[in-house]
């Protein structure tokens, strides 16, 4: 536990030490800002990176192991809607209190003044993941090209573009790249694995791989496909 508490540690200062460093330069040389502020992001920097050690022991430690277990036992129930539901659910699950996701909600409430409410755009973000995780899913275990299933989701995605309002293209493209989070991603990865290990002809590195970047087109067409509902 101490290995890995060190390794964490490193892992956190490399991710955290570069802004902390840029701003502790910034306020000494252009901005200045009050003493008081700059000691609550000193303060709030340290918590955070307390929080990330923490979380990343929690991930490594239990969450991964736990989700290649669960997606290595899922094939051996035989049904294929059970794997499905449960693809889905954890995709829509681990979004859902995705720290990325959560901020970019609460600020396109903010910013657009309560006219698009940040539970719809956590929801629609959730419900992408988890549908697109669920087809990932069904991939593994009936050997679909990835490459194809890629290029049929970002296709839709460019069409809806065409249609949608112009606020929900740039909110869609961004909903997309923050569900690859330091949650959402491990566990849903793990589970794959799972999945692609126990299946014959099946390769958890070819198989395993690519589920959290397909899964990320999901949101990008659920906020589309909301932008027009509203439209």
């Amino acid at each position: 536990m101490i290995t890995l508490l060190r390794e964490k540690s490193l892992e956190v200062l490399h991710a955290v030490g570069p802004l902390i460093l840029s701003i502790c330069i910034l306020q000494l040389t252009l901005v200045h800002a009050p003493l008081e502020l700059f000691l609550q992001f000193v303060l709030g920097a340290l918590l955070a990176g307390i929080g990330m050690i923490l979380f990343f022991i929690g991930i490594d430690v239990g969450i991964v192991p736990m989700g290649r277990f669960v997606g290595a036992e899922l094939p051996k129930k035989n049904s294929l809607l059970l794997l499905l539901v449960v693809a889905f659910s954890i995709g829509f699950a681990t979004t859902v209190p995705e720290p990325d996701v959560l901020v970019l909600s609460d600020q396109v409430e903010r910013v657009s003044n309560g006219a698009i409410s940040g539970t719809a755009v956590l929801s629609a973000i959730a419900l992408g993941v988890g549908v697109l995780t669920a087809l990932a899913a069904a991939r593994i275990v009936f050997g679909w090209p990835l490459k194809y299933l890629l290029a049929g989701a970002y296709a839709l995605a460019l069409l809806l573009a065409l249609f949608a309002p112009p606020e929900f293209i740039s909110l869609a493209f961004d909903g997309g790249s923050v569900t690859t989070g330091a949650l959402s991603a491990p566990v849903i990865i793990a589970l794959a694995i799972g999945v692609s290990s126990v299946l014959a002809g099946r390769s958890p590195v070819a198989d395993g791989f690519g589920v959290a970047g397909f899964a990320s087109v999901g949101p990008i067409i659920t906020i589309l496909l909301m932008g027009l509902l509203r439209s």
